[in-house]
């Protein structure tokens, strides 16, 4: 059976350290740390990318930026800029996502990710129509992963 590749973005990444008193943000948090578990155990394949280099660099906070770049090691590929993503990047644009977000749905798309993990709502809404990648909220990638 073929590993699935996934590909976490940055908000992803720091869903843990967000307030946890909202139940959405503490079961996306759980479902988040239990599919880097599955990472760690090889159940998954993860991706990273400069981008995430780039915005994990950016982090002012010493604890979370060392921790979040601990995962790049874990990574079976390290994306790197190239004329492909960019160009993907500005179709993507087109549907009224970020700059940056576009870049990470770029190069996961580019990695050939099974899954492109987010728990920004902007980008989940209104990927809908981007049919080369699956893009999820870490608890719906939960329920296809069950038998994992």
């Amino acid at each position: 059976m073929k590993k699935l590749k996934v590909y976490l973005d940055n908000c992803c990444f720091n869903r843990p350290y967000d307030d946890q008193s909202n139940i959405t943000i503490k079961i996306e948090t759980e479902a988040k740390l239990d599919i880097q578990n599955k990472i760690k155990r090889g159940v998954l394949d993860l991706v990273w990318s400069y981008i995430l280099d780039f915005e994990n660099y950016k982090n002012p906070l010493i604890e979370r930026k060392i921790e979040i770049s601990k995962w790049r090691a874990l990574s079976i590929d390290i994306v790197v800029e190239n004329d492909k993503i960019l160009s993907k990047m500005k179709e993507i644009i087109k549907f009224g996502i970020k700059p940056l977000d576009s870049l990470h749905l770029s190069c996961a798309i580019y990695s050939k990710c099974d899954y492109f993990l987010t728990v920004d709502r902007g980008i989940l809404n209104k990927t809908k129509k981007i049919n080369e990648i699956e893009i999820l909220n870490p608890i719906d990638v939960l329920y296809k992963l069950k038998e994992l």
